[in-house]
C-alpha cells in the first residue's frame, strides 16, 4: 500500500491515472469504521483505482468543537483501507492542503449549504470549511468519481451541488453516495461514537428509534413531533428533528415529493446526526 504525503509524489502518481482512465476517490478524516470501508468497497467496484485521503481538516471545526481530540490512527486506517480495496492513501500535512504562502479560496456555497437552517445554522462556517477542503482535495487528486456517505446527508447534497457548480474545474467528476451503515442495534456508525460512555451509547439509539417512528406517521409535521418526543424522553438535547424535501432540504407540508427525516442531537459533549427517507419506503 502506497502512502503519499507530498504533493509532488501525488502529482507523479496522478500522471499514471491517464493509463487507467482516471480514479475513484474517498475523502475521509480517518478513524475509519465500517461506514468508510463500505464506501471504499463501493469505489473499488467501479473498476478504477481507489485513492483514500486521511486528513483531519481544521477549517470545518468551529470554536469549542473536537478538533484536538478527534481520533487519529493513521497506521490502522491504512491497513483497513487496503483491506477494503484502496490502492493508495493520501495523508497530507496541513501545509500541503493549505500552503502558508498561498490563499485557499472557499468556492461559492450552493443554496443547500446556506438556506435549510440545519447544519448551516447550528455550525456556522462548517460548510465553508468542508467545501474549501474538498475542493482543494479534488484539485490535488483529480478524481472522476468521488464517494460520500448518506449519514452526513446535507454535506452530501452540498458537495454534489458544488461539483456541478464547478464543473469546468473538475471535468467529468461525479459525486456518488453510499448508504448509511449501522451497528446491529441501529446506531449509525460514526467516528464520534467512540466518545460515548456506555450509558450514553444506549441512549444514542433514540436517534434511529425516532427516525423509524417518524416513518410510520402520516405527515411531516406528525413525524417531527414524534421524533422530538422520543429524543427528549431519552434526555437528548435536540438541535433539530425535521422532515425536509430530499433535494433542497427546505420545509414541506405533505409527502408529495421525496422527503428526508434529519436529526442532530447532543449527549453531553457528543453531537450525533442521523437521517432516513420519509415515510417508510414501500
Amino acid at each position: 500500500m502506497q502512502i503519499i504525503r507530498d504533493v509532488e509524489v501525488l502529482n507523479a502518481t496522478a500522471a499514471q491515472k491517464e493509463t487507467w482512465g482516471g480514479w475513484s476517490f474517498v475523502p475521509t478524516m480517518g478513524a475509519l469504521h465500517e461506514g468508510h470501508l463500505s464506501l471504499i468497497r463501493q469505489a473499488a467496484e467501479i473498476g478504477l483505482p481507489v485513492v483514500v485521503s486521511v486528513f483531519v481538516n481544521p477549517t470545518q471545526f468551529g470554536p469549542g468543537e473536537d478538533l484536538d481530540r478527534y481520533p487519529r490512527r493513521l497506521e490502522a486506517d491504512v491497513e483497513m483501507a487496503e483491506a477494503a480495496g484502496a490502492d493508495l492513501v493520501f495523508a497530507p500535512p496541513v501545509e500541503t492542503v493549505y500552503p502558508p504562502d498561498e490563499e485557499t479560496p472557499v468556492p461559492p456555497l450552493p443554496a443547500v449549504a446556506m438556506e435549510p437552517g440545519l447544519e448551516d445554522a447550528h455550525r456556522p462556517g462548517h460548510f465553508a470549511g468542508v467545501c474549501q477542503v474538498v475542493a482543494r482535495l479534488f484539485d490535488l487528486v483529480g478524481p472522476i468519481r468521488a464517494i460520500f456517505g448518506e449519514k452526513d446527508y446535507q454535506q452530501l447534497l452540498v458537495l454534489r451541488a458544488m461539483a456541478v457548480q464547478e464543473g469546468d474545474r473538475w471535468p467529468g467528476l461525479r459525486v456518488l453516495s453510499g448508504p448509511t451503515v449501522r451497528e446491529p442495534d441501529g446506531l449509525a456508525m460514526s467516528s464520534r461514537n467512540a466518545y460515548l460512555e456506555p450509558a450514553e451509547r444506549k441512549r444514542a439509539l433514540a436517534l434511529s428509534r425516532a427516525l423509524t417512528a417518524g416513518q410510520e406517521v402520516e405527515s411531516p409535521r406528525a413525524a417531527e413531533e414524534a421524533m422530538t418526543e422520543i429524543l427528549e424522553a431519552d434526555g437528548l438535547s435536540v438541535d433539530y428533528a425535521v422532515v425536509r424535501d430530499a433535494e433542497s432540504l427546505m420545509p414541506i407540508d405533505t409527502y408529495d415529493r421525496p422527503a428526508r427525516g434529519l436529526i442532530a442531537a447532543r449527549l453531553g459533549n457528543v453531537r450525533l446526526i442521523d437521517n432516513m427517507s420519509m415515510p417508510r419506503p414501500d
